[in-house]
């Protein structure tokens, strides 16, 4: 289901803003050209270039020359879908630690920045979109055992949806961002 991160070098790679973004566009839309990714996030080729070849070197794209055109074409595609880890695997290492922990922050403020952008902008949606939208929380009370097992059954319904099949139904779907937190906490 979900690929683990072993290497604090792979946490790095990713927790580049711009990084970041070029894994989503990527995993959303498909494999892609250094120039449609310019476009797409408005960088400059030669930048988009550089971040690609940071990420190759992390294992988290591969190029895909049977894509290319010509020989002066380079497509790139993402390597894994979904990917998890814990700063507590890097407790050896005190500077993979801090690697991790980074990581971490910034995949929250990333999140977080994709909900407030829907936030600011929802009323360019249909009504539709802005009635299917939804925030929820509650709060449970669990085992640590418990919420490992809650964990695997959410990231389950989440990767089978990401995974499924596309219907042929003739209805248009967009892009829809989910995620989720469970961790202990106080009122």
């Amino acid at each position: 289901m979900l690929t683990p991160v072993i290497e604090s070098k792979v946490l790095a790679a990713m927790a580049h803003p711009l990084r970041r973004r070029l894994l989503d566009v990527l995993k959303v839309e498909g494999p892609a050209t250094v120039s449609a990714l310019a476009e797409r996030t408005g960088q400059a080729v030669g930048n988009i270039s550089h971040h690609m070849k940071v990420l190759a070197a992390a294992g988290l794209v591969d190029e895909a020359p049977e894509l290319a055109g010509d020989r002066r074409e380079r497509w790139w595609r993402i390597r894994a879908g979904s990917l998890s880890w814990s700063a507590r695997d890097y407790t050896d290492d005190p500077a993979a630690t801090a690697v991790a922990e980074a990581a971490e922050s910034l995949n929250l403020d990333h999140h977080l920045s994709l909900v407030r952008a829907w936030q600011a902008g929802r009323e360019s949606y249909p009504a539709a979109w802005q009635d299917a939208a939804f925030s929820t929380d509650a709060w449970l009370r669990l085992s640590p055992a418990e919420l490992d097992e809650f964990r695997e059954e959410l990231i389950g319904l989440i990767v089978r949806w990401a995974r499924r099949e596309i219907p042929d139904d003739g209805q248009e779907r967009d892009a829809v961002f989910t995620f989720a937190y469970g961790i202990p906490a106080k009122p």
